[in-house]
């Protein structure tokens, strides 16, 4: 059996020019990066103004395991699979990041007979807006420290900076760090830290800018410390935005590549949905609705996560509503759930299963808050016996969902086509009564907000608010930001904040422990459990595997 990199390899790629043009995208309008990738050109949206946006689709999942759910991989079949229906359908996904492709997650290139391809580009620098984002935020905690260096006109209190350092990397010594030292050439000592880059507040307003003149206003709208009588002080007043703005313009390009079979994906952006809001940019997706008849695009981790901030931030904000969700499960996943080892995960297990379920079950209905249709996409495998299918597919019946089995990592668009075939379905049956709402009003309390998701979402009994997050969320309210959606940072394995929880947990309340502002990306992070903003390696990085021969072969990388 091929691995995903052999597969990926032996794939045969046409041009991006190519590629482009059966999307009405002339070569004038390119920006091409080598003979398979390319960014698109501002004048790509002028000349699509006018056309109307085809049907967005929302790939999820339940919470994520070990045994893996393939939400990538489902995304990049299902994409094919329409197309091989003859639905002209445009992928939008987010750029993977280099801290997980080292680390332990891995890539974000689908896999299998399903995946985005140059694969090894795309996981590993692609166009460099990681890079570019890096630079700009680094460039804005530069000249925060000389501005401290150079007199503190501002008068900043550099016990009160909020903004770090980042770099796209897993590195838990960077954490927590003492700059400044070695006298006063060197600048002002103080404590910082590193976040990794997707978690970074200009990943997040790269993702919800509209235009780069949006952009600009959204960089020097970011809250970057406070001075010594207790005063926001914003980018704005540091003088970087013009700067920033110019590392980030070809960024903000969303980029072109194609699936193993060859149709057309833009992969733009990658917060982390577990410490940030988890979807790739308005840009990217809105350039998919328009030159496609439909668009599917992912969310990161579960629905209780990803799929939650995308209803609840990004579509508030791009003003863009799914016209259904597919929510990805396996079964290997449900018995997990259900209490079962990893290593025992391939036997049959109905008592197991019909235990574990309840989890599948509660991000249908949590997706259903939304006024959106839903569709399971069970991700097949070959040791799934007969009894668990059926029990799976009674079960969503019973619920009124419909279910694909599918085989798409095998067998690419083929085995999507059940599930392309009851998607189409259900848009069209529920294009009518589809009348999508986020869960909340903006208008309310920060904490009203949270607890609206606590209980709605997680099903937790309640919140409980340290006195941190107490004093963080009336600061922030205090200057006049309390009208923002919330974004939550908390575990991606558990309904709860409580990573061993699984299933439905039952009678808990979520903890708060802190609250940031991200008043140029337009939202309100709240901290829940020990989500870290710099996640650190394995014991077994993912980089031991990784190789390059003499020729420039990459070998390792999945």
């Amino acid at each position: 059996m091929l691995s995903d990199i052999e597969i990926a390899q032996n794939a045969k790629m046409k041009r991006i020019s190519e590629v482009a043009a059966n999307l009405g995208i002339s070569e004038e309008d390119l920006e091409p990066y080598g003979h398979y990738k390319a960014k698109v050109s501002e004048d790509v949206y002028t000349k699509f103004a006018d056309k109307e946006d085809g049907k967005l689709i929302l790939v999820t999942a339940i919470n994520p395991t070990p045994a893996g759910e393939g939400k990538t991989t489902i995304s990049v079949g299902l994409a094919d699979a329409m197309n091989r229906i003859g639905k002209k359908t445009v992928l939008a996904l987010r750029e993977p990041s280099l801290g997980p492709v080292f680390g332990m997650k891995g890539g974000a290139a689908g896999g299998g007979y399903a995946q985005v391809v140059p694969m090894e580009d795309i996981n590993l620098h692609f166009t460099g807006d990681m890079h570019a984002i890096t630079s700009a935020n680094n460039l804005l905690c530069a000249m925060i420290d000389n501005h401290l260096q150079q007199g503190n006109e501002l008068c900043i209190d550099q016990r009160r900076i909020l903004f770090k350092r980042c770099m796209d990397m897993n590195d838990r010594a960077l954490r927590n760090i003492v700059i400044g030292m070695g006298g006063k050439a060197n600048g002002v000592p103080r404590e910082d830290g590193f976040n990794i880059t997707v978690a970074s507040e200009i990943m997040a307003i790269l993702c919800l800018a509209s235009d780069v003149s949006d952009l600009k206003e959204r960089l020097g709208n970011i809250l970057v410390a406070y001075n010594t009588s207790g005063e926001p002080v914003f980018a704005k007043q540091i003088g970087a935005c013009g700067a920033m703005t110019a590392l980030l313009k070809d960024a903000m390009k969303p980029n072109l590549v194609q699936t193993l079979e060859n149709n057309p994906a833009f992969i733009h952006g990658g917060p982390f949905a577990n410490i940030a809001h988890g979807c790739n940019s308005v840009r990217a997706t809105k350039l998919a609705l328009k030159l496609g008849d439909y668009a599917v695009t992912e969310a990161g981790f579960g629905s209780d996560l990803g799929a939650e901030k995308f209803m609840d931030i990004k579509c508030r904000y791009a003003g863009i509503a799914p016209s259904c969700v597919v929510l990805v499960a396996t079964i290997k996943a449900l018995k997990y759930n259900g209490g079962v080892k990893k290593e025992e995960l391939g036997a049959e297990n109905m008592w197991a299963l019909e235990k574990g379920i309840v989890n599948l079950q509660t991000h249908i209905e949590n997706m259903h808050k939304y006024h959106v249709p839903v569709v399971v996409a069970i991700n097949r495998f070959a040791n799934d016996t007969e009894a668990e299918i059926q029990f799976v597919k009674d079960f969503c019946s019973e619920l009124g969902v419909e279910v694909s089995m599918c085989e798409i990592f095998a067998k690419g668009s083929e085995g999507g086509v059940d599930l392309a075939e009851k998607v189409c379905e259900t848009i069209s049956l529920c294009e009518e009564s589809t009348d999508f709402k986020p869960l909340y009003d903006t208008q309310i309390t920060i904490k009203d907000k949270v607890e609206k998701v606590a209980k709605e979402i997680y099903r937790a009994d309640g919140v409980t608010f340290t006195a941190q997050a107490e004093k963080a969320i009336k600061e922030i309210e205090n200057i006049g930001f309390w009208d923002l959606p919330i974004c939550v940072a908390k575990t991606q394995y558990s309904l709860s904040d409580n990573p061993s929880l699984l299933g439905r947990p039952k009678n808990f309340r979520i903890t708060v422990r802190d609250a940031r502002l991200s008043s140029g990306a337009g939202f309100v992070v709240i901290y829940t459990g020990d989500i870290l903003t710099m996640p650190g390696l394995p014991k077994k990085p993912a980089a031991f595997n990784i190789d390059c021969d003499e020729n420039g072969n990459i070998t390792g990388l999945f």
